[in-house]
């Protein structure tokens, strides 16, 4: 449940995002499960990965309060958050979160 959390404050955070500062025209959001590496690799096991794209302007601060504040989140959770906006565009914002219990759940 708690990647499920995080995961729609990611896409709710970005969205906002999109629609005050990027001047963009369209977003995508995308959900998807990948599988990872065994969870005694680098990657714990398999993971809930949500990005959100717009075809604004870029330019977003990865360490501003909102986005800063969703990275924060992810790694709670042993996830991260990477944030890709050069200027000119476009945005792309990607959580990657442990699918399921440590114990394979």
């Amino acid at each position: 449940e708690a990647a499920e959390i995080t995961a729609y404050f990611v896409i709710a955070e970005a969205l906002a995002n999109v629609a005050k500062h990027s001047g963009a025209s369209e977003a995508r959001v995308r959900a998807r499960r990948e599988r990872g590496l065994p969870r005694n690799e680098k990657r714990l096991g398999d993971l809930l990965v949500v990005e959100v794209e717009d075809d604004g302007r870029g330019g977003a601060n990865p360490n501003g309060p909102g986005l800063k504040g969703l990275a924060d989140r992810a790694l709670v959770l042993d996830g991260r958050l990477t944030v890709e906006s050069p200027v000119g565009g476009p945005t792309r914002v990607r959580a990657e979160l442990p699918w399921g219990s440590q114990n394979g759940g």
